[in-house]
């Protein structure tokens, strides 16, 4: 298996690229190219880095394992695959009656390394997802058979286990969180099982989200991750593991100096748990949460704009006996600061269920802190997200025109309309000017706004009062909390010029 890319990959490599390249070489200070230790550091890990070899069996479709390639119309090629794939004989060829659609064997290629002498290796998930069959290549060429320990597809990580032969090479996590832009790192694969490579550069960025994940902080660098360097380690001059190569960004597969690691926090966590419980056991806040934007803040005399906005609380969930209502902004979690909704769930997900932890909220512009005792995410793979469908334009009557809105007072007919649960209380839109505030922020026919700058509303009066308000008071914006028809929460706010 490879690293992740964008574009498929493509090897070019031109002689005039070379020799300014050389030129170039024998014109450069040694301590522009990099450090001495670098060499010091892969003789010290490099047998502890591991080809990961993998095989599974798929159904063949369309011609099998003898499937004929796709070859571009007019290929000189193409009469000669003609022939010896579609009138080839016996079993898996043309003849009639055979099976011209065996199961075949697939292979991959990938990296890892070896974190306990017993044994113990790490890689990437996608080097090993669904394989029948893992194999780990030592440095020597040693191929021993593997069994998977865990898995985290959240964060791209498994871990296997094999019987050693030998005596073992293991490496050690480093912190990343000491990791500066600039320091120096090393990157060490073993691709194709040509033996261990290694290639250095620094640290270009921390905490880089590319939403590849929802605990996305990854670590990026300039030193080449090239195909089947997934699951190989990124060494500090330490020696110490601080991060797991697992992406790059190309536009040919080949390295073009962005690759991006995750980080040893996250890895090392990661670990303990799949080889203790063979699952990772996340906390729980119970929050559905999103970001506080300029005018959010504004709205909330939230100054300067951050934190994560809490949405909805979950019934069953640990935050709603600990007070945590919806309008809260949550700005410290057990003492670490949380700039955006990305750091909440991050931060919660690293906690130990079953901690109390403080919970710091900010509540109609002031602070206060809660004590929350956090859960265990039972579905991690469950996404909750709004669902919007289009409704066709209702007809009126309309009761009240406010914010671009027309409003109306939830009755019978409408909740028929619109679906909405009868849970569900407040004041339904029934149609948004397409030129308004409340367009561009995706308001549509159906959803209900449940209060008005933090109070409930029950009918359009309501909430052309609050407006009005607003307005002599000076405020630029009005923050709304808006429903959809199944209960589900957020924060909207619009423009009360």
């Amino acid at each position: 298996m490879t690293a992740a890319t964008i574009a498929p990959t493509r090897l070019r490599l031109g002689l005039a690229a070379l020799a300014v390249g050389a030129f170039a070489a024998l014109g450069t200070p040694a301590q522009a190219r990099g450090p001495e230790g670098i060499a010091d550091v892969a003789e010290k890990v490099i047998d502890a880095v591991v080809n990961i070899s993998t095989s599974q069996t798929v159904e063949a479709k369309g011609g099998g394992g003898n499937a004929m390639p796709q070859l571009p119309p007019g290929s000189p090629f193409e009469e000669f695959f003609d022939d010896f794939f579609k009138n080839r004989k016996g079993p898996g060829g043309g003849s009639k009656g055979g099976d011209n659609n065996p199961p075949r064997k697939t292979n991959s290629l990938g990296s890892g390394f070896i974190i306990d002498t017993s044994g113990v290796v790490v890689t990437n998930n996608h080097v090993i997802a669904d394989a029948d069959e893992i194999n780990v290549i030592l440095n020597d060429g040693t191929k021993i058979k593997a069994e998977l320990v865990g898995v985290d597809k959240k964060t791209d990580l498994a871990v296997l286990k094999f019987k050693p032969t030998k005596p073992l090479i293991a490496v050690k996590f480093g912190d990343s969180d000491k990791l500066r832009l600039g320091d120096w790192v090393v990157a060490i694969g073993n691709p194709f099982s040509l033996g261990g490579t290694v290639t250095a550069g620094i640290v270009s960025a921390k905490n880089r989200d590319i939403s590849s994940g929802p605990y996305d902080s990854y670590i990026q660098t300039d030193a080449s991750i090239n195909r089947g360097n997934s699951g190989g380690p990124l060494f500090n001059l330490d020696g110490d593991v601080i991060g797991v190569n697992t992406l790059i960004i190309s536009p040919s597969g080949g390295s073009i100096g962005i690759g991006f690691a995750v980080p040893s926090k996250t890895v090392a966590g990661v670990v303990d748990q799949l080889r203790q419980f063979g699952e990772l056991r996340r906390g729980w806040l119970g929050v559905r949460i999103q970001s506080v934007t300029d005018e959010i803040a504004e709205s909330l005399n939230i100054k300067p704009p951050r934190g994560a906005l809490v949405a909805g609380v979950d019934d069953k969930g640990p935050a709603k006996p600990a007070g945590i209502e919806p309008g809260d902004v949550v700005v410290k979690f057990d003492g670490k600061d949380v700039k955006d909704p990305k750091d909440l769930s991050r931060v919660v997900a690293d906690t130990a269920v079953g901690k109390e932890v403080d919970v710091v909220i900010i509540r109609k512009g002031q602070e206060e802190t809660k004590k929350v005792t956090l859960g265990r995410l039972q579905d991690p793979d469950k996404v909750q997200t709004a669902a919007k469908t289009d409704e066709p334009a209702p007809e009126k009557p309309v009761t009240q025109k406010a914010l671009g809105l027309d409003l109306a007072a939830l009755n019978k007919d409408l909740r028929t309309r619109y679906k909405i649960k009868e849970s569900v209380k407040g004041v339904v839109v029934t149609n948004v000017d397409a030129n308004s505030d409340a367009a561009e922020k995706r308001l549509s026919a159906g959803d209900v706004i449940v209060e008005v700058a933090q109070e409930a509303v029950s009918s359009g009066a309501d909430i052309q009062k609050r407006v009005d308000q607003l307005k002599k008071d000076g405020k630029k914006s009005v923050l709304l909390l808006v429903s959809n028809g199944d209960g589900e929460l957020r924060f909207v706010a619009l423009s009360v010029q």
